[in-house]
């Protein structure tokens, strides 16, 4: 049931593609490592440009000439000037869940928090009952057409995390749901096992005995069936302490589940610390983040994966000061967040949140929702740029420059998207055909 996901193409036919009339084309190439400070400022512009995908992997880039040039025999797609850029990639969703908890945006506007709305029933464990009593057919037909909205504004690689089952049955449920999702729609999914999302109701009483339970039995059977690439855990007062978080994840790496984190979400929970001491890929989040954290993130190289859209759905928390995590010397990446709590799929609109609620430049959001992104669920070498070799994933804007992405809140600019040289949505909508088999 594992997918590999750093394979020349999806499980679609890779297609032949000439782009070409690119007015300016947002390559992000040039670099071999997570972007920070300055580097998140270049985008590695090319103006008049053309790109070539054949077999759906890009294998010409550079002026229109010289690319037209060495094309023989393919589709052509006439950008028309636009902006171009690499599929957007979030670095952090929960995209896959049944039911909705709209009546907790009441309950927030009423003044209830996040916890004081999980004490009364509502929040994870709400949707956890509800995953529990779904099948694995019904996660998937309500999965797909929020992926199909996803892709529709420019998401071609996203990473989707469990934690709505919270026991084995209903985890490996939810992962193999998204196993088949990654057949079924044209977007790269990357699944992260986060069975440490909260303390499932029947330990309530004894959050010491499910850890006993994820480490001993959960991780393992998880990493054995090939079911997930990360292991996650939410550290927080009243779900996970530090400690309970380092034997978690611990134990997915001896199973080889590299580590990422919910850290310093509601408080300062020393999650940012414990991620960089552990050397986990990411670190989610961080609103409450310290100086400490956020030097230790820096000195270890582990990112930083900020969720504008969190803070935007849950009113009484700040945005994470991303900032101030650019000038630690931090490599900064963006999520949507996307779940029953922050239903949000457009990365386009987490961009423009990134720029009005973080202060992040526009090719510093640009930067985070590619390039950066791609490091935080370990595909940067296949996708999160436009160079030969890569993964032909791109996204022709309705723009011109790059200040045009976020000043258009919640427009979606995305004129055509295309996913391993096929296009898979013109102008919003999906094209026919882009689901396989």
């Amino acid at each position: 049931m594992s997918a590999n996901l750093e394979s020349a193409s999806g499980p679609w036919d890779g297609g032949d593609l000439l782009v070409r009339n690119i007015g300016r084309l947002l390559t992000l190439g040039g670099y071999r490592r997570p972007r920070r400070g300055r580097s998140l400022l270049d985008l590695g512009v090319q103006d008049s440009a053309a790109v070539l995908i054949e077999r759906g992997i890009v294998t010409e880039v550079g002026p229109e000439a010289q690319v037209v040039r060495e094309a023989r025999g393919v589709d052509i797609l006439d950008a028309g000037g636009r902006l171009v850029l690499p599929g957007l990639v979030d670095a952090h969703s929960h995209a896959a869940f049944v039911g909705s908890r709209a009546g907790e945006l009441v309950d927030r506007l009423k003044g209830k928090s996040y916890r004081e709305i999980a004490r009364e029933g509502g929040g994870i464990l709400r949707t956890v009952r509800a995953v529990r009593a779904a099948s694995e057919e019904e996660i998937v037909e309500e999965t797909v057409p929020r992926l199909r909205r996803m892709i529709a504004h420019g998401t071609t690689t996203a990473e989707v995390k469990s934690g709505y089952g919270l026991d084995g049955e209903s985890e490996t449920k939810m992962l193999a749901a998204i196993a088949r999702l990654n057949d079924r729609v044209p977007i790269t999914l990357v699944p992260t096992f986060l069975g440490a999302h909260a303390i499932p109701p029947e330990f309530a009483s004894d959050a010491e005995g499910y850890v006993d339970t994820l480490v001993d039995t959960l991780i393992p059977a998880v990493a054995d069936q090939g079911l997930a690439r990360y292991c996650d855990v939410f550290v927080e007062s009243g779900f996970f302490n530090p400690e309970q978080g380092r034997r978690i994840l611990m134990a997915g790496q001896e199973a080889g589940l590299p580590s990422k984190v919910h850290a310093d979400e509601l408080t300062a929970s020393g999650g940012a610390e414990l991620a960089a001491d552990v050397q986990a890929v990411s670190a989610d989040h961080l609103l409450f983040a310290g100086e400490r954290g956020l030097n230790a993130l820096a000195e270890s190289g582990t990112l930083a994966v900020v969720l504008p859209g969190t803070s935007f759905s849950l009113f009484d928390l700040p945005y994470a000061d991303a900032r101030r995590m650019i000038e630690t010397g931090v490599s900064v990446a963006l999520g949507t967040d996307l779940s029953p709590n922050a239903w949000i799929e457009s990365m386009l609109f987490v961009i423009s949140l990134a720029c009005y609620r973080l202060r992040m430049r526009p090719e510093e959001a640009v930067s985070a929702a590619t390039w950066n992104a791609a490091w935080a669920v370990g595909l940067a070498s296949v996708v999160g740029s436009v160079e030969p070799g890569k993964r032909g994933d791109l996204v022709v804007l309705e723009a011109r420059d790059v200040p045009e992405i976020p000043y258009g809140i919640a427009r979606n600019l995305a004129h055509t998207v295309i996913k391993d040289g096929a296009v898979v949505s013109r102008k919003g909508r999906l094209t026919p055909g882009e689901e396989p088999g």
